[in-house]
């Protein structure tokens, strides 16, 4: 019971996301969105892991985490070279 009630609040959350990646009005707004998006799949992954009670589902989760976070720290530092430059792609 507990364990669907928190995978409809990160599903929803995460279509909140999606709403804030797609309409953001910055660009930062948008990173940090998908940031979010990228956070809460790592969730839904553990609570998977959880219910079926395959573990090897939470080093998938750690993999994903790992690869959000670096992707999202080379995306920042794109934006924010190219926003030194003067470009605004």
């Amino acid at each position: 019971m507990i364990l669907s009630f928190a995978t409809l609040a990160i599903l929803t959350v995460m279509g909140i996301a999606l709403m804030r990646a797609f309409l953001g009005p910055t660009v930062p707004d948008r990173i940090l969105a998908v940031n979010m998006f990228g956070t809460k799949t790592v969730l839904l992954i553990c609570i998977t892991a959880l219910v079926t009670d395959a573990g090897f589902l939470l080093d998938v989760a750690m993999v994903y985490a790992l690869i959000n976070f670096i992707g999202v720290i080379g995306a920042l530092q794109y934006f924010e070279r190219s926003a030194e430059n003067g470009t605004n792609e």
